[in-house]
């Protein structure tokens, strides 16, 4: 009897596994006994109270709005990370399903598009309470790689120029090297994941915070997936953040991270070393470079937190707004008045459309033409052809509205 196709393909190899000990990513914190903790627990105190300003120095509805533009700028700086310039103009376009003509353009703008998904599934609370969780990390990078196209989706060895297939939600099934760093073996991924999620669940609140950082270098260690380890890294860390300080997405490490790309590779790099000496913590791997990523990871995310809080400042924020609209009304782009409508949004967050016409001290059709061309300008929306409208911050305009977000986009 003939064979079938199925029955004359070999067996799957297991994945191999050299049984590594999971003491090998120690020390997973820095713990209460560090020297290195005095320094972190005041960052993390100064982080917390700027956090925690920021946030409830907006208009719920401001937050919101803002919170989409920095959800474009996470991904903007991520990619960038990653070597892929993807603008969060063009990251806006493909949002609205308006894709390059160019096919490696495209790609970007889709994988783009997809980090934008996971986040916001992140921001609308995916996977509170479980961010660092292997089931959590694993359907981050399948819920990322899912949503890529399939040019994406495959990886060179360097060494040989084999080309091989990532798996979107699978750990990988070989060997890698990273750099100088050679990973555990695939094998030994699940007992190191179950160690990394048993150390960053259920942490207090600074344990939380500081264990971020240190969870964002671990797994990028531990190297689970062929490719997007980097991306699902940035992700966990914005979820572990947005949890524990509760940003509602208003700021971004990734911005900072990027801006300091070398220096952010530089302490990734360090913390590989192995324990330097007999004060040098307790763990097969050097608690100093450790701390010393936490140190520079937790600054990073106060000097954000700074950057956006003086963007949002009520008057300079007005004051450029103005400014954008009076030149707009002057060109004959937006109706005169507009300003009006964008003054009182900036105060009030959103507006009721009845009080429109009394607003701008006119009639109820003059309003609704007004209401129209500033949606159609992309200056604020509603959900509803009768419900409140609110502010938006589109990216072509982040230059002049909250300018140093993202670089201005070059034609």
């Amino acid at each position: 009897m003939k064979k079938s196709e199925e029955d004359i393909k070999p067996d799957k190899l297991a994945p191999e596994n050299r049984n590594e000990s999971t003491a090998m990513m120690e020390p997973l914190l820095i713990g209460e006994s560090s020297k290195h903790r005095g320094t972190l627990t005041d960052l993390v105190v100064d982080l917390t109270a700027k956090s925690t300003g920021l946030s409830k120095s907006l208009a719920p509805s401001i937050a919101h709005a803002l919170a989409g533009l920095v959800r474009s700028m996470n991904c903007y700086y991520s990619n960038l990370i990653e070597g892929h310039d993807t603008h969060p103009v063009d990251i806006e376009r493909a949002l609205n399903e308006d894709f390059s003509a160019d096919p490696k353009q495209r790609d970007l703008q889709l994988e783009a598009k997809a980090h934008i998904e996971v986040q916001r599934w992140i921001d609308e609370g995916g996977i509170d309470g479980r961010a660092a969780s292997a089931k959590s990390i694993l359907e981050l990078h399948k819920r990322f790689c899912d949503l890529l196209p399939k040019e994406l989706l495959k990886v060179t060895n360097p060494e040989t120029g084999e080309v091989l297939d990532v798996i979107p939600g699978e750990f990988r099934q070989r060997d890698v090297k990273v750099a100088r760093h050679v990973p555990i073996s695939p094998g030994a991924l699940p007992s190191f994941m179950a160690r990394f999620e048993t150390v960053y669940s259920n942490l207090g609140r600074t344990d939380q915070i500081i264990g971020a950082a240190c969870a964002h270098h671990r797994l990028l260690w531990v190297h689970p997936f062929l490719d997007g380890n980097g991306r699902v890294a940035r992700l966990m860390s914005h979820a572990m953040l947005r949890e524990g300080l509760q940003t509602q997405g208003l700021w971004s490490v990734a911005r900072g991270l990027a801006r300091s790309e070398a220096s952010y590779k530089s302490h990734l790099s360090n913390c590989d070393l192995p324990r330097r000496n007999d004060l040098d913590g307790r763990g097969s791997l050097s608690e100093e470079a450790l701390a010393e990523f936490c140190e520079f990871f937790l600054k990073t995310c106060i000097d954000q937190v700074e950057f956006m809080e003086g963007l949002m400042q009520p008057e300079r924020l007005r004051n450029r707004v103005m400014i954008w609209a009076e030149e707009e009304m002057r060109a004959g782009a937006l109706p005169k008045n507009s300003d009006a409508v964008l003054r009182a949004l900036l105060q009030e967050g959103e507006l009721q459309r009845a009080i429109l016409p009394e607003l701008l001290n006119t009639s109820e059709r003059n309003a609704r033409r007004t209401t129209s061309a500033l949606i159609k300008r992309g200056v604020v929306k509603a959900e509803s052809t009768r419900a409140p409208i609110r502010l938006t911050f589109p990216a072509e305009l982040a230059e002049r509205w909250l300018p140093g977000l993202f670089p201005e986009k070059q034609s």
